[in-house]
């Protein structure tokens, strides 16, 4: 990172939704590219808004996009990775000649590597081996884009085990209207951002059958503990899952229409199929694909998550909603603190 009072260059890869709100905070404090796969989407940007992911926003003057990605890397002394699970490792592959081993590099995605069955920052550490490994982290939160660039109050979570690169990044990434925390637990807060998108589609579900409040208010404290369970057996901690990272983020995506997980569920319990519900969809809902890694990371670790499973079967096997919800609930009944 530059000494105070120097410019900081960031690079943001990847022009969806949350990549380019991200990038239009960063732009009035540092130096920003954001980086955009289709030429044409970067020139729109340039020209300030980006249509297809944040309609109606107009985009800071000082952002500048590009879809050049060695280029855009080059030099960054910060690099925000905001491109979807499944093409992490080869949009991150294309450019690592370029990125500095020194530069922290903060990944926005919330998901698991289908194949490997890694978090994206274990991705980032297997994809650039050299890279200093305390310097690869995650922010993560209740963060509804469209919320966030409209400025309303929200809050978020850099998680990263270099302490002062914390610091640095809390300040840069930190605004009157978006407060960051800091925490050292990695694992825990990447774990429950990638299982509180499963989670959402049930709850999704939920509602798009018609059930109320409490059905998916139970849905959601059952959801938590599932996401803490296997957090810790993979070495989070239980605390992460309490705070902005775990409850925070799970009750946003749980309950927002603007939660494309949510949106998700929600068209299963109306009665359309996966495939209906992805082809009308223009951005990714990392739920669909995660749910199957983070299955396999339960399976792994011992940890039994019956909400997630089924919605793996409604997902993966063809099961409907009414069924899978149902099921839950004919479960044998059992002690809250087990």
């Amino acid at each position: 990172m530059p000494a105070d009072g120097e410019t900081i260059r960031v690079a943001v890869v990847g022009a969806g939704s949350w990549g380019t709100a991200v990038a239009s905070m960063l732009a009035p404090k540092a130096d920003t590219t954001l980086w955009a796969r289709n030429p044409d989407l970067a020139a729109t940007i340039n020209a300030g808004d980006n249509p297809a992911y944040l309609p109606g926003v107009s985009l800071p003057a000082d952002l500048k996009a590009s879809s050049d990605l060695p280029g855009t890397l080059d030099g960054a002394d910060v690099v925000v990775m905001a491109v979807p699970s499944h093409g992490y490792r080869s949009v991150l592959s294309a450019g690592a000649v370029a990125i500095s081993e020194s530069a922290p590099i903060v990944s926005l995605t919330k998901g698991i590597e289908q194949d490997s069955l890694m978090r994206m920052t274990e991705v980032t550490a297997d994809v650039l081996p050299k890279h200093e490994r305390q310097r690869i982290g995650v922010l993560t939160g209740p963060n509804l884009a469209s919320e966030i660039v409209a400025g309303q109050p929200a809050a978020t979570v850099i998680a990263i085990t270099d302490h002062d690169v914390a610091l640095q990044l809390q300040e840069l990434f930190g605004g009157s209207t978006f407060r960051v925390y800091t925490n050292p637990d990695v694992i825990g807060a990447e774990t429950a951002g990638a299982t509180k998108n499963v989670m959402a589609i049930a709850t999704g579900m939920a509602a798009g059958l018609g059930f109320g409040m409490n059905t998916r208010a139970t849905l959601i404290t059952r959801a938590l503990a599932e996401m803490t369970r296997l957090g810790v057996a993979m070495g989070g901690q239980a605390s992460t899952f309490a705070g902005l990272a775990g409850m925070g983020d799970l009750v946003a995506t749980c309950l927002s229409d603007q939660s494309r997980n949510h949106r998700v569920g929600y068209a299963l319990g109306r009665g359309k199929t996966v495939d209906e519900i992805v082809v009308e969809m223009n951005m990714v809902a990392e739920g669909v694909k995660s749910t199957k890694g983070i299955l396999a990371l339960a399976d792994r670790h011992g940890v039994e998550m019956p909400i997630a499973e089924q919605v793996g079967r409604v997902l993966y096997e063809g099961a409907e909603a009414p069924d899978v919800i149902m099921s839950l609930m004919g479960r044998a009944a059992r002690s809250e603190v087990e």
